[in-house]
């Protein structure tokens, strides 16, 4: 599992490392019933401390993507693909919002968006 946590982000450590847990998770890299470290490994592997680990994995947890077992682990939830594909979609959509207003910010017309959204999409589509 690569993780990789920004210093120069604003974004508190335990939700950077939830994010990427998750879109794994959501890209298919990690899968159903997957074992995920112990937070005690992961923690000394990220460098970083066993309580922030352990707010990602209740973070996570709370949110269905993970489930813990006492005494066995953490594995990789079992996903409901209408929930997976609800959660890809409110992804897409929360990316689709900062590009908004980015563009909102730069002065970028909505169709001038549409234009660099078409383009994007066709030439990842070919």
């Amino acid at each position: 599992m690569k993780i990789i946590i920004s210093n120069a982000s604003s974004q508190p450590i335990y939700q950077q490392i939830g994010q990427q847990i998750k879109a794994q998770i959501i890209a298919g890299d990690l899968k159903e019933g997957d074992g995920l470290p112990s937070i005690r490994k992961l923690a000394k592997e990220l460098h970083i401390s066993v309580i922030t680990t352990k707010r990602t994995y209740e973070e996570l947890e709370k949110e269905g993507f993970i489930d813990v077992v006492g005494g066995k682990g953490t594995f990789v939830a079992i996903q409901n693909k209408e929930l997976l594909r609800e959660k890809k979609m409110k992804s897409i959509e929360d990316m689709m919002e900062e590009t908004v207003t980015e563009a909102l910010k730069l002065g970028i017309t909505f169709a001038e968006l549409q234009e660099m959204l078409s383009i994007l999409y066709h030439d990842n589509n070919e």
